[in-house]
């Protein structure tokens, strides 16, 4: 690939079209996951067991922070790219994973001492061989995000997922326990690996190590960045594993992963078109402002009221799934999900600093934000138990807000009353989306009650519901989601008449 390739490439595919591809991926993905982890729950695991795997799976994350070393957003953010930067790249992503590897292994069973938990050690041993597989996938996979081929990232996230979830479900029907879902780990590590060589060779072998300079003091500034979040974000199991019971963590567990998986399905793969789309944007010298004013509404409009159904439902929508035994996530779901309205309020704050070379400065709000979550975690666990943990995150939440969004206004200047009328018609929305339910729970049955037909029809009733307020409200966001959908051949003569509707 030489320099005038990499300029090409991008117009391969427009935003929008990327975008559709990485909701696809997402979509499909998340099914699969779904789907395995409740036929895992209800069938073959228990709260204790899915508990000990969290706390497993936690300080592997913790430690595999530095297994991207920010290479897909250091090639993303590229003016041009060649070969030997590709195998530099290379290089540098083998050199790490190697690094992870060994020391998730060296932390195995200091760990498993620390928690008076034997089998910590084995599950961090597998879970911890599934990054040797890392370096086949991630330089791959950040030169399809710089040809902006989500397309193919289509088939390398689905291929993951489906021999994840292949491999958990067989290895938990035959008694496998934890060790069934740390395999799958490995087992999708492979699998995405494999697809990405085959999508984008790229073989991170023979290495090349010269002028790595670059490459490395970019990789140690986001590993840095990346490490003060991830304590943020994915240390509550190891914190709740020394105050709490397992059965709790895996309640806890069970709550946070349902609410990020589906904010993840509605808006999570299209963060990953953004970035790259920003980055062009800025080597034209164009404006920020307005587009992320667009960002804002697209994710208002869309997660705020997804979000809150899900709180709403959170009772039902854990019996139906999960059974009687999960019942305990059901409150934590509800907190966790309306703290993650408050966290994608304002979306990119890692990413808008980086394309602009603000990463000090991001760094320094990343820590203020890092200490915040960790003490409000330890006393609302320390206070209230495990639901007390999940309160505190609607604590945070604000707090988080409170953080930065000084910082991204001075970064981006968007426009503040803009930004703020955005906010007020998603609030709308979202209210005119969760209506319907909430006028079932006061009219015919309550959430303890409720079946799923029912439950059913008033979602369908709140998504017409939240459309009709879209267009009402004339929601900046209403164009952007009809042109995605137009976007796909079944979908669009119905984008099309809807779009006629709303002008």
């Amino acid at each position: 690939m030489n320099a005038s390739d990499a300029k090409a490439t991008p117009s391969r595919m427009s935003v929008r079209g990327a975008a559709v591809w990485a909701m696809a991926g997402q979509y499909i993905g998340f099914a699969i996951q779904f789907a395995s982890s409740v036929i895992i729950s209800r069938l073959f695991l228990a709260p204790g067991e899915v508990g000990l795997f969290s706390i497993a799976l936690a300080a592997a994350l913790l430690v595999a922070i530095l297994q991207d070393f920010g290479l897909s957003r250091y090639i993303s953010g590229l003016r041009e790219i060649d070969q030997g930067e590709v195998r530099r790249c290379s290089s540098v992503a083998l050199l790490f994973s190697l690094l992870v590897v060994g020391v998730i292994w060296a932390l195995a069973w200091p760990l498993a001492h620390l928690y008076h938990l034997p089998e910590l050690a084995p599950l961090l041993v597998i879970i911890g061989s599934s990054y040797l597989f890392l370096p086949l996938a991630v330089v791959p996979m950040a030169l399809l995000a710089r040809e902006m081929r989500f397309d193919r990232h289509f088939g390398i996230n689905v291929g993951g997922a489906a021999a994840q979830a292949g491999v958990a479900i067989g290895l938990g029907a035959l008694g496998y326990s934890s060790f069934a879902l740390a395999w799958a780990t490995v087992a999708a590590g492979l699998a995405r690996g494999l697809i990405a060589q085959v999508m984008h060779p790229a073989l991170p072998w023979p290495p090349r190590l010269d002028g790595l300079r670059k490459v490395i003091g970019f990789g140690t500034r986001s590993s840095v960045l990346y490490l003060t979040g991830a304590l943020g974000t994915r240390t509550p199991d190891l914190i709740l594993g020394k105050l709490v019971t397992l059965t709790s963590v895996g309640l806890y567990s069970r709550a946070a992963s349902l609410s990020d998986q589906f904010r993840t399905l509605i808006s999570g793969a299209i963060g990953s078109v953004f970035f790259p789309a920003f980055a062009r944007m800025r080597d034209r010298g164009e404006d920020l402002g307005p587009p992320y004013l667009r960002v804002c509404a697209g994710y208002s409009a869309v997660v705020w009221p997804g979000m809150a159904g899900l709180a709403l439902a959170a009772e039902p929508i854990v019996r139906l799934l999960y059974g009687e035994n999960w019942m305990g996530v059901a409150p934590l779901l509800t907190m966790i999900s309306l703290a993650e309205i408050l966290l994608v309020s304002l979306p990119l704050v890692s990413d808008m600093p980086i394309l602009l070379g603000r990463m000090n400065r991001l760094l320094a709000y990343n820590v203020a934000d890092t200490l915040l979550s960790l003490a409000l975690l330890g006393l609302g666990a320390w206070w209230g138990g495990v639901e007390g943990a999940a309160a505190s995150r609607l604590i945070y939440a604000a707090g988080w807000l409170a953080i930065y969004a000084g910082f991204m206004h001075h970064l981006v200047k968007f426009d503040i009353r803009g930004l703020f009328a955005i906010y007020a018609r998603s609030t709308v929305a979202t209210l005119a989306a969760i209506a319907p339910l909430a006028l079932v729970y006061a009219c015919w049955a309550g959430p303890a009650i409720i079946g799923f037909a029912p439950l059913l029809l008033a979602v369908a009733l709140g998504a017409l519901c939240w459309f009709a307020a879209l267009a009402v409200l004339r929601h900046p966001a209403l164009a952007e989601i009809l042109g995605m959908a137009s976007a796909l051949p079944p979908l669009r003569p119905l984008a099309a008449r809807l779009r006629a509707m709303t002008s």
